[in-house]
């Protein structure tokens, strides 16, 4: 049986993407592992990389952007690992990555997911294992205070939600539980996923001794804005579906006035900070996009 089947997703990052399969081979060594490249219509050359410097990863064309949920099911469906790992193409495994999340998962078995210890570039810490979305979430997040919707993040321990950015799971949870929903297109399907683990009784594992660099943004960068957006619809929609439309409404009117925050804090940046008056008017860009696809009323709300 194959240990591991590594899944990428990629859509237009073939830098990244190139950085991420040679880092495998020190991720993965002594596991019997499966790579598995599922391209959504990428227009840069990343099929044609992966054809030509590696012939040993399975290549999958979809032949247009299905979506990161969706492409990852293709993956996961057309895998035969007794563990998947659902890996960003923006990601580079430090040694052992995968061997130590591979046995943080066999010496837990009620464990459905497992992530390891993100750091930036850098190598400061990225927190990637938080609380699942609530209404008191919302608002530490509109008043800055979002650090406190993350778990510590110091020794093996459970967790709520793992990022999608980079996560092992058990086939085993897998096919009970079903795959990823496709119904998001980008954003939240992994916290949507680890709701559906936990609500069936498995546990989610945040393992540090397994660690990876993640850069962020190499397919959202294309189009920051229309991916902000996106960001905030899929929240809509897990709310939704977990929570119910009234507490939906809730989240969307903390957010819009956390939008509004955003702006003024943005204009006061570009007026007052020559320095950051990039970043001012970035914020107030992306802010005002988002309140105005709002307020035409395809929020729903």
């Amino acid at each position: 049986m194959i240990d591991i089947s590594i899944i990428i997703v990629s859509w237009n990052a073939r830098d990244y993407l190139v950085k991420c399969l040679k880092s495998l081979s020190a991720g993965a060594a002594g596991l019997t592992a499966e790579i598995i490249v599922v391209d959504n219509a990428s227009s840069d050359g990343s099929p044609e990389a992966v054809e030509m410097l590696f012939p040993n990863v399975r290549l999958i064309k979809t032949g247009s952007n299905l979506g990161f949920a969706k492409a990852n099911n293709v993956g996961i469906t057309a895998s035969a690992g007794k563990y998947v790992c659902l890996v960003n193409s923006d990601i580079v495994l430090l040694d052992g990555c995968l061997q130590r999340l591979y046995a943080c998962m066999e010496a837990n078995p009620m464990a459905a997911v497992a992530g390891p210890k993100v750091l930036n570039p850098d190598m400061t810490l990225q927190r990637s294992c938080r609380r699942f979305p609530g209404v008191k979430n919302s608002l530490l997040s509109a008043a800055g205070l979002e650090k406190y919707n993350f778990l510590p993040h110091r020794e093996l321990a459970e967790a709520e939600v793992i990022s999608g950015c980079f996560l092992m799971a058990r086939r085993k949870a897998v096919n009970e539980v079903g795959v990823l929903d496709e119904r998001f297109f980008f954003y939240a399907e992994d916290t949507d996923w680890c709701k559906r683990f936990h609500d069936n009784g498995w546990k989610l594992l945040w393992c540090p001794d397994a660690r990876a660099i993640h850069y962020g943004g190499a397919s959202s960068s294309h189009a920051p804005v229309k991916f902000y957006i996106e960001m905030y619809k899929a929240n809509l929609k897990y709310w939704r579906k977990h929570k119910g439309r009234l507490p939906a409404a809730a989240f969307m009117a903390i957010t819009a006035a956390h939008q509004v925050t955003r702006i003024l804090k943005g204009a006061g940046l570009f007026l007052f900070r020559p320095e950051k008056k990039n970043e001012g008017a970035h914020n107030i860009k992306r802010s005002a996009a988002f309140l105005k696809w709002l307020v035409s009323g395809r929020g729903g709300i």
